[in-house]
């Protein structure tokens, strides 16, 4: 009897696990949409219309070392014409009106280093279609930049809000932390050196994005959805099996300006009138993997 009831457990086990392991096996995966974002100061220059843009006449720039990025808005479209918001939308952060007017909340932003994944949406929430286009809202940034005080060279870590409202409850800038508590426009940022932290604003509508659809779909002044084109159409289709892995490279040429009123090519910050006039990010390349 107790050769009997050992057989038949040990058939139970078997069957058990023979089931358990044909149900993982026949499982099947559900391939992503996976972004990253990532930065390249070697790629060109461009100005709000697109085209390939040089630093202005008695202003200077230099190459911001990024640590942290973030964006609050992602969408691919069909074609020239496709208006903003009028496409794919795939991402959309939150948004609040704490401080009074829309605006970004900032404390529930995605904020991740550069080449890191920034979004994974399932290919099957995805529209069926081909797209040329990708709009990216760029809405934080923070980086080191290099700047002049007595004829002395420093280093600081820099925080640039360059979405079109953002409410800021709090920030870490490099080593402290700001209590902000309020809506901030476009342009505005805080630097942090060994004697503190200080803040600033850009001058209004100062601040590049790059769009090379200006003639046939506009955005609005103030924002900084910036736009690229694939180079080869991006077909969703419904029946993906692999995951499609898309790097977005943001243009850092040159991307941090300001007025150089010695022309010596330097920020001298203890020089009255340098002041910053523009963060915003010199184009947007999709690269499909």
């Amino acid at each position: 009897m107790k050769k009997i009831l050992l057989t038949i457990l040990t058939s139970t086990l078997f069957f058990a696990c023979s089931s358990d392991e044909s149900s993982e096996n026949t499982s099947v995966y559900e391939p992503k949409l996976i972004i990253k974002l990532k930065v390249d100061s070697e790629q060109i220059r461009l100005g709000n219309t697109g085209e390939p843009e040089e630093i202005p006449e008695n202003h200077a720039a230099q190459n911001p070392n990024f640590n942290k990025i973030s964006a609050h808005y992602l969408e691919f479209s069909s074609d020239k014409f496709t208006a903003l918001g009028s496409g794919e939308i795939l991402f959309h952060a939150p948004e609040t009106t704490q401080g009074g007017e829309n605006a970004i909340d900032f404390n529930k932003s995605n904020v991740i280093s550069p080449n890191e994944t920034f979004l994974e949406i399932p290919l099957k929430s995805i529209s069926e279609g081909n797209y040329n286009w990708v709009r990216l809202s760029v809405s934080y940034q923070n980086y080191d930049i290099n700047f002049q005080y007595n004829n002395q060279q420093y280093q600081a870590t820099l925080a640039s809000f360059v979405g079109y409202n953002t409410f800021i409850e709090s920030f870490l800038v490099k080593n402290e932390t700001l209590e902000i508590n309020e809506n901030k426009k476009q342009g505005f940022f805080a630097f942090e050196t060994i004697n503190g932290v200080q803040t600033g604003q850009a001058p209004e509508n100062a601040t590049t994005v790059p769009n090379p659809l200006f003639e046939t779909s506009p955005i609005p002044q103030g924002s900084c959805v910036v736009t690229g084109n694939f180079g080869n159409t991006l077909e969703i289709n419904g029946n993906e099996t692999e995951d499609i892995i898309i790097e977005l490279f943001l243009s850092t040429n040159k991307s941090f300006e300001w007025i150089d009123i010695n022309n010596n090519g330097q920020w001298d910050v203890d020089i009255e009138g340098e002041k910053v006039v523009n963060m915003g990010l010199r184009g947007l390349i999709p690269i499909v993997k």
